[in-house]
């Protein structure tokens, strides 16, 4: 009975743990994320701010990146450089290549992480998240793409990059179950900061039930 009070706790296979994971964030930018139409683009930030959020409570590696932070695309989006100060201070800032895997800083910082699991969000799905999700895949990285942290310009583009994530062995997921997947139990410490976000995340609706 004694031994089984102190089990370790239970973990699915192949389960995104904060011990096993990180989490990459691309593209947040305040120009870029006026491209994003098939949702709203401050519910997409927002949702990139709960993970940043999650993933700091939780202690995991973060890493960040943008792209010609001088040109159209802007700066980071305020909010997340106010939730992740550092992560944002060591950034990767590419000089324009569509695929941030293909530049070598900043795959080589997801690899100094020393995690196999990536829990990745991009603003854009179509172009931002796609090709590093695959990327990461095909060089032995698991990865989860949290598709309510990016979107797309038209339903078409957003719809054909999923399944071309999925079809190659990405996995899909949203805000609200990376954090739980990543927490597992509300009553600790990093459960108990987190929970009020999830439930400002949900429907505002009578008869609603979480």
């Amino acid at each position: 009975m004694i031994k089984e009070l102190f089990q370790a706790p239970y973990v699915m296979s192949g389960q995104f743990t904060p011990e096993n994971s990180a989490l990459v964030l691309i593209d947040h930018q305040v120009g870029t994320l006026q491209f994003v139409h098939t949702m709203s683009p401050e519910t997409s930030l927002k949702n990139a701010v709960t993970l940043a959020k999650a993933a700091k409570a939780c202690g995991m590696p973060i890493v960040m990146t943008t792209s010609q932070e001088d040109h159209a695309q802007g700066p980071t989006a305020p909010a997340l450089q106010e939730a992740l100060p550092d992560a944002y201070k060591n950034r990767v800032k590419r000089t324009g290549i569509v695929n941030a895997w293909a530049d070598p800083n900043f795959s080589a910082a997801v690899r100094a992480t020393g995690r196999k699991k990536l829990i990745m969000a991009a603003v854009t799905t179509d172009i931002c998240l796609v090709f590093p999700a695959i990327s990461a895949v095909q060089e032995g990285f698991d990865v989860l793409a949290v598709l309510d942290a990016s979107g797309s310009g038209f339903d078409v583009q957003e719809d054909l990059a999923r399944r071309r994530m999925a079809t190659a062995g990405v996995v899909l997921t949203t805000t609200n179950t990376a954090v739980a997947e990543l927490v597992q139990d509300w009553s600790t410490p990093q459960g108990s900061e987190l929970v009020p976000m999830i439930m400002a995340s949900e429907p505002n609706t009578p008869g609603y039930v979480g």
